[in-house]
């Protein structure tokens, strides 16, 4: 199975620009719920990394930054604590899943290393129940 039938697409995926300030970042996951999300580079879209919840409150805490902080300071400041590794467009669906047993979802990047968008665990576990009901 090619991958990219999971693929939600970068236009429908929330993600963050390397040069946010924490304070974007934080607003950013905030407002949409979410505990992980890629940062990308907003010059050449390449896929970086991707940032939790709990590395910002390591940061914050170890640093004991204030509010003034947050609006100062870029991401690129908070050092990722968990590495969430990102596939080709090509990964076999063997290689796909060997990444995501570890991880909610996994980046998918183009022969650039371009972030093109995500496979969520979610749509990999609907597409197994379906597969398996027909």
């Amino acid at each position: 199975m090619n991958i990219l039938f999971l693929l939600l697409p970068k236009k429908d995926v929330d993600y963050l620009f390397e040069d946010f300030t924490i304070r974007q970042a934080l607003e950013k996951m905030k407002a949409h719920g979410y505990s992980t999300v890629p940062v990308i580079e907003r010059s050449t879209g390449k896929y970086l990394r991707s940032v939790t919840d709990g590395d910002f409150l390591r940061v914050m805490l170890d640093n004991r930054l204030d509010f003034d902080d947050l609006e100062r300071l870029p991401l690129s400041s908070v050092p990722s604590g968990r590495i969430i590794k990102a596939v080709s467009s090509y990964a076999r669906e063997k290689d796909l899943l060997d990444v995501m047993i570890n991880q909610n979802y996994v980046p998918v990047v183009d022969d650039n290393g371009s972030f093109i968008g995500i496979v969520t665990r979610k749509s990999v576990l609907t597409k197994y129940i379906s597969d398996k009901e027909q």
